[in-house]
């Protein structure tokens, strides 16, 4: 009995601050919950050793309880979210990723994880916006962080900036979005023109846990349509239709109300792999880089590019199913779609047959990329020319990160072919931006062959144009997710000897200001 006292006496107090070292950040581990006194009273010897109990067992109680209260009244200090092997990010509250792999349980259930944020990933103005940011989107299609998600199903750099204000509401993540610009454009030559409008987005996004996969809603409304049919003055721009009887030319054409309505949902298959199948009236089928508006290098620009009908106008189409398979750092995916350009009545859905065709390749071979290279068949595409299919090629790399501390860089280098009649013409793209504590120097570079410049000749002479702008926006927040800016740019455009006269010179120039509104 002595001899069992002793050894009493030397493992008590390693036991009770081991137990009370597992109770971190006030987790009990199981089995840990009976009181310390109660526990010391069964294992401690009968009644009769009464001077052995209290030198045995008295110091253990106390120094047990100490522990315990201290341990308890320790602040809970956050943990970072932690980068699986596989690249899976895990985050507190964050719904598991579809095809995700095994939780490491290494990791004690219960732990406060905050949102997963790359360093640097914001400007130093932005970091308010993370008190709002309880929790951070999983990827919606497989096993990767949510910051690789753009527009519709294409892929941007995991390294991307986050915005969005995110809410956690039972099992449903949700996040909300918007952006407002206020603009004053004035562009030069006679085939130029002035005008104030309003362009921009709000967007909306909903996911849960589906078994093992994981379901989402998109929507994306934009008030473009309170421009007017004419849209805004741009020069070198074509594409679409203002009165269902004549093409827009030197002008941008304004954005359907709805720009997306979807939903997906996903399923693993295997460590790292997932399929999925995305639907959207509208939506946004499987070709080219994600839209301009969601590239990070150029979306603090109110000014569409010229480039935008050979990479990235089926961004609104009416009518899109896709279907793809994830695996690690690549995706393919194919989609059917009515590649119907949307007609000049801006406010209403409209429906087609699905009889258009895409398939794109997506890799994002480090955490600042992501790659992708498509091809689609478009059936009946332009409104004013009914029974004309056109072909495209797309190819694009992105790239975002921060460069220096305090600097965040990110570019995008895209190309894209358009084929109609046997005739093909291409168009280059290549944008960057740096941000740095609330400032943002934006700029783009493009080069076109259009056909459709010259208004009386449908398919006539491909003129190469080419397009630079360069831009400055200061960003100041004024509420806790609410932000304020206030920027300009400038263009120069490069037109032939052909088209000089038309557009007063070979270098007709062009401006904006503007003011946005920001909600993150």
């Amino acid at each position: 009995m002595k001899m069992l006292l002793a050894a009493s006496a030397l493992t008590l107090p390693a036991f009770t601050t081991a137990a009370a070292a597992q109770s971190m950040a006030g987790m009990e581990m199981p089995g840990m919950a009976m009181p310390a006194k109660k526990a010391i009273v069964k294992k401690v010897a009968p009644k009769k050793q009464g001077v052995a109990k209290k030198d045995v067992a008295t110091k253990p109680v106390r120094k047990a309880t100490v522990a315990r209260r201290r341990v308890v009244a320790r602040p809970v200090e956050p943990m970072p979210a932690m980068v699986m092997p596989d690249g899976t990010t895990m985050v507190h509250g964050a719904p598991p990723s579809a095809g995700a792999a095994p939780v490491d349980h290494s990791v004690m259930p219960g732990m406060a994880m905050p949102a997963a944020t790359e360093h640097g990933a914001m400007p130093e103005a932005e970091h308010g916006a993370m008190s709002g940011m309880v929790h951070s989107m999983a990827g919606a299609l497989g096993a990767y962080p949510g910051t690789r998600e753009a527009s519709g199903t294409a892929w941007q750099p995991d390294a991307s900036q986050h915005q969005g204000l995110m809410r956690q509401a039972g099992p449903w993540m949700l996040m909300v979005h918007s952006t407002i610009n206020l603009v004053a454009d004035s562009q030069g030559s006679p085939r130029g023109d002035d005008k104030l409008f309003v362009s921009g987005m709000v967007m909306g996004m909903a996911q849960r846990p589906l078994g093992n996969g994981m379901l989402q809603f998109k929507a994306m409304l934009s008030p473009d349509p309170l421009m007017g049919k004419a849209g805004y003055p741009l020069l070198l721009a074509s594409g679409e239709t203002a009165d269902g009887m004549n093409r827009l030319v030197d002008r941008q054409h304004p954005h359907d109300l709805f720009m997306e309505l979807s939903a997906s949902v996903s399923q693993p298959i295997g460590k790292g792999a997932s399929v999925f199948l995305y639907g959207g009236l509208p939506g946004e089928p499987a070709f080219g880089p994600p839209a301009f508006m969601h590239r990070e290098a150029i979306l603090d620009s109110p000014e569409a590019p010229i480039t935008h009908h050979w990479l990235d106008s089926t961004h609104i189409s009416f009518g899109v199913l896709t279907a793809g398979l994830v695996v690690g750092r690549a995706k393919v995916e194919v989609s059917r779609f009515n590649a119907r350009e949307p007609d000049q009545f801006r406010y209403n859905i409209e429906t087609g047959p699905l009889d258009s065709t895409a398939v794109r390749l997506s890799w994002n071979p480090t955490r600042t990329l992501a790659l992708q290279g498509s091809w689609a068949k478009f059936k009946d595409a332009e409104q004013l020319e009914p029974g004309v299919d056109q072909k495209r090629l797309s190819a694009s790399v992105l790239f975002a990160d921060e460069i220096a501390p305090g600097y965040r860089l990110a570019t995008t280098l895209a190309w894209g072919r358009k084929t109609i009649d046997g005739k093909s013409d291409d168009a280059f793209a290549a944008e960057a931006s740096v941000k740095r504590q609330g400032w943002t120097l934006f700029g783009r570079g493009e080069v076109t062959q259009n056909r459709e410049l010259v208004a009386s000749v449908e398919h006539g002479p491909a003129y190469t144009v080419g397009k630079a702008s360069l831009g400055l926006i200061r960003d100041v927040r004024v509420a806790e997710h609410v932000s304020v800016g206030i920027g300009g740019l400038v263009s120069v455009n490069f037109v032939p000897q052909a088209l000089a006269a038309a557009y007063g010179g070979r270098n007709p120039t062009g401006a904006m200001g503007f003011l946005r509104f920001r909600l993150e």
